[in-house]
Order: C-alpha cells, then sequence, then structure tokens
C-alpha cells in the first residue's frame, strides 16, 4: 500500500511540473531589451552570407531592426524587402508606405526562397516621415 502511494505522489509532481513546462508564460517582447539593434540590409546581408551561423545567433532574440516600408498589410510589414514583420495586432492607419521605421521583435527563421528575415511579436519603435 505504501509503495502505490509513493508512486502516485511521483506521478501526481510529474504531472504538475510537465503541465509547468508546457504551457510557460509567453515572452514579452515589447517590453524586453534589444540584444542587437542594425539596419534590414546589414542582418539581411549576415544571413545571406551564412544562414546556419547567422540563426543560430539571432534565432529567437529579441532585436530592433530599421529601414524603409516596401509593403504594408493589416497585421504585417515588409522592411526594404528584406525583413517581414508580423504584429500581434492590426497595425494603425497611420503607417504607410515609402516611410522609415524602427521595428523591435524577435527572430523566428530566413526564409532562404524569398531571402527575408523573419520576425514576429514586433512593435513601432520610432516611425519617420
Amino acid at each position: 500500500m505504501r509503495k502505490w502511494i509513493i508512486i502516485l505522489v511521483i506521478v501526481i509532481v510529474a504531472a504538475i511540473f510537465g503541465y509547468n513546462y508546457v504551457y510557460q508564460d509567453h515572452r514579452d517582447i515589447e517590453s524586453e531589451r534589444a540584444e542587437f539593434t542594425m539596419s534590414s540590409s546589414e542582418i539581411n546581408q549576415l544571413f545571406s552570407k551564412n544562414s546556419v551561423a547567422a540563426e543560430q545567433k539571432f534565432l529567437n532574440k529579441t532585436i530592433e531592426v530599421s529601414g524603409l516600408i516596401t509593403d504594408i498589410n493589416s497585421n504585417d510589414i515588409t522592411i526594404d524587402d528584406k525583413i517581414f514583420c508580423q504584429f500581434s495586432d492590426n497595425l494603425e492607419a497611420s503607417t504607410d508606405k515609402n516611410e522609415n521605421i524602427k521595428i523591435k521583435g524577435r527572430v523566428i527563421g530566413y526564409d532562404d526562397l524569398l531571402e527575408q528575415v523573419k520576425l514576429d511579436q514586433c512593435t513601432i519603435i520610432n516611425q519617420l516621415k
């Protein structure tokens, strides 16, 4: 009987740890400090030269990227045709094409086909008209 109680306690403790591991709180990229700040051409050049090394350096890191808006949709922006930035919320109507912008987001990868660095959870840091 005592053996079953010990096994039951171990299973319950393991289940609690497993649940907490799987359902961790999401990162708040907006409040995090950026680990890297660079232009869109600088980061794209690093990924173009050696995408494996660049992914090891930047993947899942918070960065600030600046450049010119070349494409805009309701919840994403493309900067200099090199950086794809996805926002959690819809963008404000005041954001237009051909504006200089500085965005903070989390690097989620590099698209070899489109040759674009992908960011998510982006926020606009500075918008210059």
